[in-house]
């Protein structure tokens, strides 16, 4: 079953698109169906330079690989995935992995928040990521993290929806584009129902 969420509540007027955006929430089989689309915003992100744990050039081949991890962690129940579409066309995706331990269950991961490079600045990483907590929370989960590249423009999101810095780590990943290594910048944030 595809469920529908909200879009985004608290969009400015600048980003009055997003109110016809649609985020919703994939079981297996409309991940297999959108496995394309998928594989689509992850080769568009990497190609910009996002830092999502690919390099230059990502060949279809292992972008189809990693979304059909992904939807084998579907099947399991571990992984939340989202995506946002806008006129019909699949433009955003986001996820929370599903902490499995037992002192755990409290806490996800926020992973992969992808916006299409030809749709970003309309308030649809904000949307996703409103949605996301909303996912969480019906979960029972109440700590959210994630970790980006420190200084990536995403950071101004993620500080916006009121998630806090709280350190990084030096030489974490390497740049998609260039062979530097690269600190990462370490979030969190507690979300009440």
């Amino acid at each position: 079953v595809t469920r529908r969420l909200r879009g985004c509540g608290k969009c400015s007027a600048r980003d009055s698109v997003s109110e016809v955006t649609q985020i919703l929430r994939l079981n297996v089989e409309r991940a297999h169906e959108q496995l394309e689309a998928l594989i689509e915003l992850l080769s568009d992100a990497v190609q910009s330079g996002a830092s999502v744990g690919f390099v230059q050039p990502l060949e279809q081949p292992e972008a189809r690989t990693y979304w059909q991890g992904v939807i084998a962690e579907l099947e399991r129940d571990s992984r939340v995935l989202l995506i946002a579409e806008l006129d019909g066309r699949t433009v955003g995706t986001g996820q929370l992995i599903l902490e499995s331990r037992a002192n755990a269950g409290h806490r996800a991961e926020v992973s992969k928040v992808l916006v299409h490079s030809t749709a970003q600045r309309r308030g649809i990483g904000r949307a996703l990521m409103q949605a996301l907590e909303r996912e969480a929370l019906s979960r029972g989960r109440t700590l959210l993290h994630l970790d980006t590249r420190a200084g990536d423009h995403s950071e101004a999101l993620y500080k916006a929806v009121g998630y806090t810095l709280i350190g990084g780590i030096p030489n974490w990943a390497r740049h998609p584009a260039h062979d530097v290594l690269e600190a990462n910048a370490i979030y969190y944030k507690v979300i009440q129902p």
